[in-house]
This record gives C-alpha cells, sequence and structure tokens, in this order.
C-alpha cells in the first residue's frame, strides 16, 4: 500500500494579480521537494477534472453557477477582496475538487493508504454561497461529503491547521453532526472567525492560539483538545485542511511553528487513524506562503504520511 499523490499542471495556470501571495510557484516549490528521492515510492498520479454538480456537495447551486458564469476571457475578475478567478480558474477548481474525490475514492477503497493533494486554489474560506480568502470552492468539505455519499461513510473529520481559521468550513457544517471540525489557527487573525465559543451542534472544536504561540501551544491544542475530540466522535476519514502558514517564516501570520511540528501533527493523526478508520486519511492542500518553508513543511508532512 501507497501514499498517493495528486497534482495537476492545470493549477499553475490559475492567475492571481502580481504580487498575491496565493501564487504558482508555491506548487512548483512543493513539487521540487517531492522530487527527492526519498520521495520515489509515491503513487503519483493527475487529479481529474470534477463536473460543477459536485461542487454542491458543499455550496449552494446559484453560487456554483455564479462562478461558473463569471470566468474570464482574459485578465481578472474579482469576487472577494482578495479573491481573483483567470481564464483557466474554473478548470484548476474543478480539478482541485476532482483531486479530493480521487484522494477519497481511493483511500475509501483500498488502493492507498493515505493521499496528499497539492491543488490550487485552497478551499477552507470558501463558504456556502460566497468565494473568501483566495477560496472558491471547498475541497476539505467536498471530500467529506463525497466519502459520505459515495463510501458510505458516517462520519468525517475535518482537522485544519491552517494558520488561518477555516470559517468556511465551519459555516457549512455548521449543523451537520456528521462532520467534526476541528481547528487550531491564529487569533486574532484573518477571517475574524474560530473563537472556542463556536461549537456548531457540538461538533466543532477551535482552538485558537494567540500571536507568537509555538510548538508547545500548538501540541497542547492537539494533546489537550483535537485529538481527544477525534478520539471520541470516531471518524470513518480523516480529512486534513493542511495549511503550512502557521510556520514562523510565514509572511501572513504569527505563529511559530518549524515543519517538524507539522510532522508530528501528522503523525499523531495517522495514529488516531489505525484506531478508528483503518489509517484513512486524506489531505487537502491549503495555504503556506513562504516558498522555502512551504517546501521543507509539506516535505515533511507526507513523509510522516509514507511511514504508514
Amino acid at each position: 500500500m501507497t501514499t498517493l499523490y495528486l497534482h495537476h499542471p492545470i493549477f499553475l495556470k490559475h492567475l492571481l494579480p502580481s504580487g498575491h501571495p496565493e501564487r504558482p510557484e508555491r506548487l512548483l516549490a512543493i513539487a521540487e521537494a517531492l522530487a527527492d528521492a526519498r520521495f520515489g515510492s509515491l503513487d503519483r498520479r493527475l487529479a481529474p477534472a470534477a463536473d460543477l454538480d459536485t461542487a454542491t456537495l458543499a455550496h449552494d447551486r446559484a453560487y456554483v453557477d455564479m462562478v461558473a458564469d463569471n470566468v474570464p476571457s482574459e485578465g481578472f475578475v474579482r469576487l472577494d477582496l482578495d479573491t481573483f478567478m483567470s481564464p483557466k480558474s474554473l478548470d484548476a477548481v474543478l480539478h482541485a475538487v476532482g483531486a479530493a474525490c480521487l484522494a477519497v475514492d481511493q483511500v475509501m477503497g483500498g488502493g492507498a493508504n493515505n493521499a496528499f493533494c497539492a491543488v490550487r486554489p485552497p478551499g477552507h474560506h470558501a463558504e456556502s454561497h460566497r468565494a473568501m480568502g483566495f477560496c472558491l470552492f471547498n475541497n476539505a468539505v467536498i471530500a467529506a461529503r463525497h466519502a459520505q455519499r459515495a463510501h458510505g461513510a458516517a462520519r468525517v473529520a475535518i482537522v485544519d491547521w491552517d494558520v488561518h481559521h477555516g470559517n468556511g468550513s465551519q459555516e457549512i457544517v455548521w449543523t451537520d453532526p456528521t462532520i467534526l471540525y476541528a481547528s487550531t489557527h491564529q487569533m486574532p487573525l484573518y477571517p475574524g472567525t474560530g473563537s472556542a465559543e463556536e461549537t456548531g451542534v457540538g461538533n466543532i472544536v477551535n482552538v485558537p492560539l494567540p500571536p507568537g504561540a509555538g510548538s508547545n501551544a500548538f501540541h497542547a491544542a492537539f494533546d489537550g483538545q483535537i485529538l481527544p475530540a477525534l478520539a471520541k466522535f470516531r471518524p470513518d476519514l480523516i480529512v486534513i485542511s493542511a495549511g503550512f502558514d502557521a510556520h514562523r517564516r510565514d509572511p501572513l501570520a504569527a505563529i511559530n511553528l518549524v515543519e517538524e511540528d507539522f510532522a508530528w501533527a501528522t503523525e499523531e493523526l495517522m495514529a488516531l487513524a489505525d484506531h478508528c478508520c483503518d489509517g484513512r486519511v486524506v489531505s487537502m492542500l491549503e495555504g503556506g506562503y513562504d516558498l522555502a518553508a512551504l517546501a521543507a513543511s509539506v516535505a515533511a508532512h507526507v513523509a510522516s504520511m509514507m511511514k504508514a
């Protein structure tokens, strides 16, 4: 059994205005890191394109159609303060959704132990009815709902360690007791959501960290709250919203993690998954904007997944 690595050149064609932090070079840095010989056993596949209907697993039909209808023939269309579309953006986001679904199919069907999806645009800020924070469609929630619809998963957990709170994921699953959303993130910080008091129907676990927090606080959040909540929930699949912008080098936040922290969290989640769901884990790339830190952190994350 192997770790599945899903990628596609279309992700490089989701272009954004000059200077935007969510740039194609992020995936080039990841690809270079994962080209190292120690990743030679990865099952490398191109992500397929999903159809628009698949996005309605997480989003209102009217919103999905609006995204499709607003693809520009040239230049950019602005959907939010910092969220843009260019001519190939719809193709990219549909391949990101396709990656999420194929990863779930392979992991739930026994074709892979686990999967990492190197996709853009990211997804966890996208709410049911609007784009936000660089995100168009919510890849993590779509993965969770696809596991339920196509594979009969009764319960799915989404674990989000991006430094920014996944307001979109939280909003979409707020009243859905079959999906647990658990997040560590810096607070205060964009988008302003994610207080510990936001608990949905008992399925939301937010552990905000103050600016300047480091490894000890991150480990305590997992050991004290996230991992116990997961163990109690006993998911049939764990989906990771794998943002790496809590790294100390990242320019968009002020949390001081290092790549070994992401490796540790990955190993903890893999160990828990071994006990509750036959090791089934799907990881979706979210943020991470310092190229060196992103590449090193993804390498540590994927190397930990390959140990399963």
